[in-house]
């Protein structure tokens, strides 16, 4: 008999799967203490930099220090989302190379679903703490007419920009499909393009705008969203494509998984 893979079945499936992986780690409650606490500390520095900056210079090409704070800290929580939900996507190296996927292959269970629940980074908490009272400090600080109809909106960018972050992180993975290698840096490099997303992308080339836009969406995390929650034109057009970047970005990155499948070699045992 076919199992049906339906929404709730896969909602059930997923907190039983990390709510295992969450019990693992709250065995060792130290780990995840310096975990939060250096997540945390990360980010306050930071916003600590921004200040100092921003003390002396009054704007970033007309974005004020609250208004750069918010994509800082929208890198920050989206980063926050993906390593303690979907943790699992920066685990697909070892799984490719070890062998380890043939078990998941097997299960009447779905791939993604499973990867996704690998394992759960708890400096993510830290993250989304830190990063979430940035931008409730950011929103309330700025003279923003809000409505409902705002309050949606703004609410859908959330959800579109951490989506696409986790389309990125778990496009960014299936590389090891190709590279079988170990040291496969190809991840790493695509997630610290996500620090030009902090800043106004206006101030880089034209070049590098292109590409954290349409090849590697960051700006669709950070950027865009600020621009149009701040009404920042024309930049705030833009912005309220973020949820059908999500949706493509998604299926590029399942197509992306989906071609890597075929690569993979298994142990051969």
């Amino acid at each position: 008999m076919k199992i049906r893979n339906t929404p709730w079945r896969i909602l059930y499936l997923y907190w039983r799967l990390y709510s295992q992986q969450l019990k693992a780690m709250m065995e060792y409650s130290a780990d995840f203490y310096i975990m939060v606490g250096s997540a945390a500390l990360t980010q306050i520095t930071g916003f600590l930099f921004l200040w100092v900056v921003f003390s002396r210079i009054p704007d970033i090409q007309g974005w004020g220090l609250w208004e750069v704070a918010f994509m800082y800290a929208a890198i920050y929580v989206s980063e926050g989302v993906g390593s303690l939900f979907f943790e699992g996507t920066w685990r697909m190296l070892r799984l490719i190379n070890m062998g380890e996927l043939d078990r998941y292959l097997v299960r009447p269970v779905s791939l993604v679903l499973q990867i996704f629940c690998t394992g759960i980074g708890m400096n993510g908490l830290g993250n989304i703490v830190i990063g979430g009272s940035i931008i409730v400090m950011s929103l309330t600080r700025m003279d923003i007419a809000w409505s409902a109809q705002h309050v949606a909106m703004a609410f859908l960018l959330f959800v579109s920009a951490m989506t696409t972050r986790v389309a990125i992180n778990l496009a960014a993975n299936c590389s090891g499909f190709w590279i079988r290698s170990s040291g496969n840096a190809f991840p790493i490099m695509i997630h610290n393009l996500g620090e030009f997303a902090k800043y106004p992308i206006t101030i880089f080339s034209q070049g590098l705008q292109l590409f954290i836009s349409l090849v590697v969406p960051f700006a669709f995390v950070s950027f865009f969203p600020a621009a149009a929650i701040f009404s920042k034109a024309p930049w705030s057009y833009w912005g309220w494509l973020g949820p059908l970047v999500a949706v493509y970005f998604v299926f590029l990155a399942l197509l992306i998984l989906r071609i890597g499948l075929t690569k993979y070699e298994s142990v051969g045992n």
